[in-house]
């Protein structure tokens, strides 16, 4: 099962997609709804939109497939810490405390960009992607997201998406030295896409371990950079959703990236491995496609920059404690 949204004229259409073909939700019913709806709801949904008129791909632009409530960003592969680790901080290094559990980050969930869409960076010379495999969470009926095993947080995994967490490595080095962040290095975009596919429909992909062995790929101008297995992520994702909702909650429209995979799924690592910025940082005109297989692919050109407003430095204080 695929859901999707498009546009196609001015209307925008929420719905399943059918082989080269998207078909509205029955019912009018939109993406939000379904995902609360759970899995289950879902699949009869499907059953009854089967025989519904269906919309060539080539007659509608997808967007993209939902307007998540909140995006985490794990870091969950090993070989991408130790890479970027060098690239940032220029040591290698992968931090005891990253075996003890899976960390994330929180990311603008307003910038979501779709396949396809040209991507306005931020002044950077060190315009980077990461290839990411993300969780669509869903909802369970009669339970609440909150406190869960892994076996329990696998039921709220509804399906999942390609992600590209873009980044600006020069500004994420520097708000990182403050020990906070990354915010500006990332929050100006995430590409998610093409559409969700429902968890059971990769079930053929699970290992003996529970991970979602997938082949991922990434290409730049033509050119591929990175590939890797998703089965290399140190969690699976069902440990991943169990750490979110730990004295916390996940939600139905939640998005969980799982971190970049390894060997080249983004410049950063490479350039840590070979001390300089080989392959060149993106800039703008560069095509970047992802596929990960079982979903599909996405593809985004880099735009131009446009020149922010200038920004002061903080202000010298004398911390007087008195007026």
């Amino acid at each position: 099962m695929r859901l999707a949204r498009w546009r196609r004229g001015d209307r925008v259409g929420e719905g399943f997609v059918f082989g080269d073909g998207v078909c509205a939700f029955p019912g009018g019913a939109t993406i939000a709804e379904v995902l609360t709806a759970g899995l289950d709801a879902a699949r009869e949904l499907e059953r009854d939109a089967a025989g519904s008129p269906v919309i060539p791909l080539a007659e509608v632009t997808l967007l993209a497939p939902l307007v998540p409530a909140a995006i985490r960003d794990f870091v969950a592969f090993e070989e991408h810490v130790e890479g970027v680790s060098a690239s940032i901080d220029g040591k290698s290094e992968v931090v005891p405390e990253w075996y003890e559990a899976p960390t994330f980050y929180f990311t603008n969930p307003h910038t979501v960009r779709a396949t396809g869409d040209t991507v306005r960076p931020p002044h950077s010379g060190r315009l980077d992607f990461e290839l990411e495999l993300a969780a669509v969470i869903g909802g369970v009926p009669g339970r609440a997201g909150s406190d869960l095993t892994a076996e329990e947080a696998a039921a709220h995994i509804f399906g999942y998406t390609v992600m590209n967490d873009w980044s600006a490595r020069d500004l994420q080095a520097r708000e990182m030295k403050v020990r906070l962040g990354p915010c500006k290095g990332k929050d100006f975009a995430t590409t998610l896409g093409p559409w969700i596919v429902s968890a059971d429909e990769l079930d053929r992909y699970l290992d003996e371990d529970g991970f979602l062995a997938l082949r991922a790929e990434v290409f730049v101008n033509g050119e591929r950079i990175g590939h890797d297995l998703t089965s290399n992520m140190g969690w699976p994702f069902a440990e991943l959703v169990s750490y979110a909702a730990r004295d916390s909650a996940i939600m139905p429209g939640d998005v969980l990236g799982s971190g970049t995979v390894g060997n080249g799924g983004c410049l950063a690592e490479l350039w840590g491995r070979a001390g300089e910025l080989s392959p060149s940082p993106l800039g703008a005109g560069d095509r970047v496609r992802m596929s990960i297989e079982g979903i599909g692919e996405i593809e985004n050109v880099v735009g131009e920059a446009v020149a922010p407003p200038p920004l002061r430095r903080a202000r010298d204080r004398s911390r007087s404690r008195a007026r």
